[in-house]
């Protein structure tokens, strides 16, 4: 039989105090958050935004998919999905950068409206969006929202300039 030599042998133990103290740290209740602590910021659900025709030389535009937005106006994702689950695209910003991939290829900006209006075919006042989502009137330029029904998860906003008018529709999961 052979022996393990005493320094390997107090390394191991050494090592297993170290991970039974990190498994009980992990384990122990998080103190509570301090009531000024951000939160992360998480909604899902559906929208749909559908642009008028000019003329019959531009039809009118539709666009619907799932979503899931997280983080802020500053710094966020949003994730679309077609009926079946799978990820159509993904848009994701932080200061001074935007990218849109949409699995085939990805798109940087400075400007995070220029990629949402990549994405969907129309201007989005993405910082208004998130001010309508926690229930604050925001101005957008051209853009009136309805928060009436934000109780039951529904925001409705217009678009009435520039032309063409567009109204963005917004149902949240429950």
């Amino acid at each position: 039989m052979r022996r393990t030599p005493l320094p390997a042998l107090l390394a191991r133990r050494a090592a297993l105090v170290v991970l039974a103290a990190s498994w009980l740290a992990a384990c122990a209740p998080l103190p509570p958050a301090s009531p000024d602590a951000a939160k992360p910021e998480h909604w899902r659900g559906r929208l749909a935004l559908q642009v008028q025709a000019l003329g019959p030389d531009q039809p009118a535009q539709s666009f619907s998919a799932a979503f899931e937005l997280q983080g802020s106006a500053e710094q966020g994702q949003l994730t679309l999905y077609n009926p079946l689950g799978n990820v159509l695209a993904q848009l994701s910003w932080q200061p001074g950068l935007a990218v849109l991939d949409d699995g085939k290829r990805q798109q940087r900006s400075a400007s995070l409206a220029a990629l949402a209006e990549a994405l969907t075919g129309a201007s989005i006042p993405v910082a208004a969006l998130f001010a309508w989502l926690h229930g604050r009137e925001a101005q957008a330029s051209g853009w009136e929202a309805d928060l009436a029904a934000l109780d039951s998860g529904r925001i409705v906003a217009t678009r009435l300039q520039p032309l063409p008018t567009a109204v963005l529709r917004v149902v949240l999961e429950r």
